[in-house]
């Protein structure tokens, strides 16, 4: 006679892990749980929340590379238990990085003799790239006045109010005053002019952008540029600009190559640049390039011992994986200058059909400019019944997250909606994005116009009863005002649902 066995509760080998108790039965979520669970149970529990993400492939409101060959992520995997701090333990891995900032700081025209080693450091993006070249200008500002006897606890920092939020970061953290050129309708980046007018003998440099996170156009460098040397040769002072090239930095060498924005300006003392942009690497690696040495006060680097060996270290973290450093080499090495230009002609291409595919629906304009980033900015030419916020909302269904985002002052009445097209994001798909992009428009106008209706007619009742008069401007920022707080709302209840 065969007996049977009945498998005890903690014997899940022979069971489905969705058969366990393990996933039958919730985990605690804001604390850790009193007993382990088997591996599998773990794996499964994670990986089933996780499906619920959306694509990165359709996250078009990003500008972080979403793609890498299966070689490259060998090798990132392989490297993944390296602590890259540990410079004596793993000397390749510093020579790599080493190798990187120099092939970069050629690739921006550094003034570096034949045998001169560029000055420069791997971070983990451009926003601690920013923090420490930010520092820099902060410190070797402090030193020259100090020098002169003038007082040096004002310094200020000249950006365009189109900046990224880092830059708004670096001023709070460090004291900076944080100095913004307003926007103006048709004119989305930092006038040159206008911010040269608001140099003063306090400012510790003027922060260009060239690739603008709102529309990606570049900012004029060269222009700006010219402007400080002759206001420096005016006043005396000896303003510098720091060109923020997260975006367009591995952009311009290949797309622009006769475009003056780098280092060959003589006022242009640091670049950062995102290697997890357009430098085709996953999320977690920047760079910032120093023009010389002087440019990076000695006092800022800090020099340890107790890892093997003396090593100089800038940063503001301290351990960090290999792994983005190593995945950097190999873009760079495995690409070349042919490679990186095959793949920024292909999304500058990309673009274009997105762009002309919107155009032809007749219901958009067109806010990016065709050279730049590869992205296309849009908005609707009517968007008195349904706005760009609606779009965005109702692509979800299609799978895309494409942001819909109000530009800064003086502009914040333009609302448009963003696609970022990367080295992932194919023709077909450009097509594929217009079509669905149409429907989600005819399904709009197939509904009520609630919201912007209900205000609409609100704004008509006080007009009739001679309460207020309002422009077409004003109306539209009371609508951009409305649908921000309504979206706010929503997603405070739904966090609140979360919890």
């Amino acid at each position: 006679m065969v007996l049977s066995k009945t498998a005890s509760e903690t014997d899940v080998s022979i069971h489905s892990t969705f058969a366990s108790r393990y996933v039958r039965n919730s985990l605690p979520r804001f604390k850790m749980p009193e007993n382990s669970i088997p591996k599998e149970a773990a794996f499964q529990i994670i990986n089933d929340e996780l499906m619920l993400d959306g694509n990165p492939r359709l996250n078009l409101a990003s500008f972080v590379t979403t793609w890498m060959e299966p070689e490259c992520n060998k090798l990132i995997m392989d490297a993944i238990n390296k602590n890259y701090v540990d410079m004596d333990e793993y000397p390749v891995t510093t020579e790599l990085q080493n190798r990187c900032v120099n092939m970069i700081a050629h690739l921006f025209n550094a003034p570096l003799a034949e045998s001169e080693a560029a000055v420069g450091v791997g971070t983990v993006g451009s926003s601690e790239a920013i923090m420490l070249a930010g520092l820099a200008f902060k410190r070797k500002w402090q030193n020259k006045r100090k020098a002169e006897g003038k007082p040096y606890d004002k310094p200020n920092i000249v950006t365009g109010a189109n900046v990224q939020v880092c830059w708004e970061k670096f001023a709070r953290y460090f004291e900076v005053e944080l100095k913004e050129v307003k926007l103006r309708e048709g004119y989305y980046v930092m006038d040159p002019a206008k911010a040269a007018e608001l140099v003063d003998e306090n400012t510790i440099c003027v922060a260009a952008i060239l690739g603008s996170t709102l529309n990606g156009e570049f900012e004029d460098v060269k222009l700006l540029n010219d402007l400080l040397v002759e206001k420096n040769k005016e006043t005396g002072w000896d303003t510098p600009i720091h060109v923020d090239a997260a975006s367009g930095g591995f952009i311009a060498p290949f797309l622009y190559p006769e475009l003056e924005w780098d280092f060959r300006l003589p006022l242009v003392k640091s670049i950062n640049v995102s290697g997890h942009k357009y430098g085709l690497v996953y999320a977690g690696i920047g760079w910032v390039i120093w023009r010389s040495k002087d440019d990076l006060p000695e006092e800022l680097i800090f020099h340890i011992n107790y890892l093997g060996a003396d090593q100089p270290t800038f940063t503001l973290n301290f351990s960090k994986g290999s792994s983005q450093v190593i995945a950097q080499y190999y873009q760079l090495i495995r690409l070349g200058h042919e490679g990186y230009k095959n793949v920024m002609e292909n999304c500058h291409e990309n673009a274009m059909v997105l762009k002309e595919g919107l155009e032809k629906t007749g219901r958009f304009n067109i806010v990016s400019k065709d050279d730049g980033v590869p992205l296309v900015a849009f908005s609707l030419k009517d968007n008195k019944r349904h706005d760009e916020f609606e779009i965005s909302e109702m692509l979800r269904r299609y799978g895309w997250i494409v942001p819909a985002y109000t530009m800064p002052a003086d502009a914040q009445h333009i609302t448009v909606l963003r696609v970022v097209i990367r080295e992932d994001f194919s023709r077909t798909l450009a097509e594929r994005l217009v079509l669905d992009i149409q429907k989600v428009v005819h399904e709009l106008d197939a509904l009520p116009a609630k919201l912007n209706a209900r205000l609409t007619t609100e704004k008509q009742e006080q007009v009739k009863n001679g309460t207020v008069k309002k422009t077409a401007i004003e109306t539209q920022r009371e609508i951009t005002a409305y649908w921000k707080k309504y979206v706010t709302e929503r997603k405070s209840n739904n966090k609140t649902q979360i919890c």
